[in-house]
């Protein structure tokens, strides 16, 4: 199976159900690129529907593309010269017969030199195109989809009868992708995230090490500028993005803190942070029971691995790989890979907690805790859950270590923490560890390997 069809079966069955209904519909998919989002639409495309793929031209050469498309399923369509886009459209409906669905791959190239196409589609729909024509829109630039589609101002808001938004696969799926299981399947996550392209790309190599060194390291490489391409995507100017995106993950993780390394004031620097947000690079963690709306207690994590991984080692490493020193990164990324994938086996392990039933208990979603404990004494914890019915509480660590974990010095660790957490309140309290490898613990101490954690998360 191709990686892009891994967990997609819901939208593609979205889609077919869409192009079926009656009248034709307005359908619009949009995400991070390389996800999947054009197979998707391939495997949904009939032998009588077009399907076409933007690209940077002039306007004039782009209809002149599409009409060559359309050629293939309306006879002698590609012989005429379309003027406008009104024009080819009008054509298009009054010559087909039967119902066609138009597929438009990275559709936001086209406004970029016709912005009048939203308001033209938006007349299409209400007037020739209603009764013959499907349409589906696509899009990598989710910034720019949003506001020609999704945006309450934008000519074609409330008009889609579906909105896709294709995101990176959950965490197990790469295990049958590269074939991998437990500590291996965690450490390949941490590098490529749940980018389906990235797998692929990586499946060719011998060894996670060799994938890095040729993909993300070497200066030729294919992913080496990629957090740069997916900013781009979205942001009229990277710069200031890949500046914060740099700062976090060298550590700088409160507002003030990052605003102080810019010098600018934090004002300036939250219509970015929730951007990034909002595109899924960027997390804003808040202390377990903090409401997200009011506290303070809030740190900013980078949220994609890969990202992490990017902005960790390739950035850190620039001057170097700009030389060729390409082996003398990889034997510092070689080096310091357990502490980076130690911070997204925790993450992981936070993700899990509603999907699995520790202590037979269903949990709600796990965060962070950190602050003055009973005692007053500053207090952290991995990872703390709340029961569903609200009677209990799961608090949790995640270890990820190179030597064997010292199980009695993490439990007895664990056992002081939650004696001096406020959060308990008396109510029944279930521990967990998050561990990389099998381990004995004692019977009121659940454990969770990465076997488990991967089932979990698919």
């Amino acid at each position: 199976m191709s990686m892009d069809f891994f967990d997609r079966q819901d939208e593609i069955r979205r889609l077919r159900a869409a192009l079926s209904a009656a009248p034709p519909v307005l359908v619009v998919i949009y995400g991070r690129r390389r996800c999947g989002k054009s197979s998707i639409m391939r495997r949904v495309v009939g032998p009588r529907d077009v399907y076409f793929l933007a690209s940077q031209n002039d306007s004039a050469l782009q209809r002149a593309a599409l009409a060559s498309e359309i050629g293939r399923v309306v006879r002698g369509f590609d012989e005429a010269v379309y003027p406008s886009w009104d024009a080819l459209l009008r054509s298009l409906a009054e010559r087909t017969a039967r119902r066609v669905s138009l597929f438009i791959d990275e559709f936001p190239y086209l406004v970029q030199t016709s912005s009048e196409l939203p308001s033209v589609l938006q007349g299409f729909l209400e007037g020739t195109g209603a009764a013959r024509v499907n349409l589906v829109l696509c899009g990598s630039s989710q910034r720019m989809m949003h506001g020609l589609v999704l945006d309450r101002t934008a000519p074609l808001y409330g008009r889609a009868r579906e909105i896709l938004k294709v995101r990176p696969l959950a965490a197990g799926w790469i295990r049958e992708a590269l074939e991998l299981a437990g500590d291996k399947a965690v450490e390949a996550y941490a590098v490529w995230g749940g980018v389906p392209r990235y797998w692929e790309l990586a499946r060719d190599y011998r060894s996670l090490e060799a994938a890095v060194e040729a993909l993300v390291l070497d200066r030729n490489g294919v992913l080496h500028e990629e957090p740069l391409r997916l900013l781009l995507d979205d942001m009229r100017t990277a710069g200031q993005a890949h500046s914060l995106l740099s700062l976090i993950a060298s550590g700088c993780h409160r507002l003030s803190e990052i605003a102080g390394r810019m010098e600018k004031p934090a004002g300036m620097l939250t219509r970015t942070l929730a951007n990034l947000i909002d595109l899924g690079y960027v997390r804003r963690e808040c202390s377990f029971g903090e409401n997200p709306r009011t506290t303070r207690r809030t740190l900013y994590k980078l949220n994609d691995p890969f990202m992490q991984f990017h902005f960790r080692f390739v950035q850190a490493h620039q001057s170097m790989l700009e030389l060729g020193l390409t082996k003398a990164v990889g034997i510092a990324v070689k080096e310091a890979l357990s502490s980076h994938v130690a911070g997204v086996w925790e993450s992981m392990a936070r993700e899990s907690v509603p999907f699995v039933r520790i202590g037979d208990i269903q949990w709600g979603a796990a965060s962070r805790w950190w602050g003055p404990g009973t005692d007053g004494q500053m207090l952290e914890l991995d990872v703390v859950a709340e029961s569903m019915d609200r009677t209990a509480l799961l608090v949790g660590e995640a270890k990820w270590t190179a030597s064997r974990v010292d199980v009695g010095r993490v439990v007895a660790g664990l056992k002081d923490r939650v004696k001096r957490l406020p959060a308990v309140r008396g109510r029944r309290v279930v521990l967990a560890l998050w561990a990389k490898e099998k381990v004995q613990l004692p019977v009121d101490v659940r454990l969770l390997t990465p076997d488990d954690v991967l089932g979990a998360l698919k």
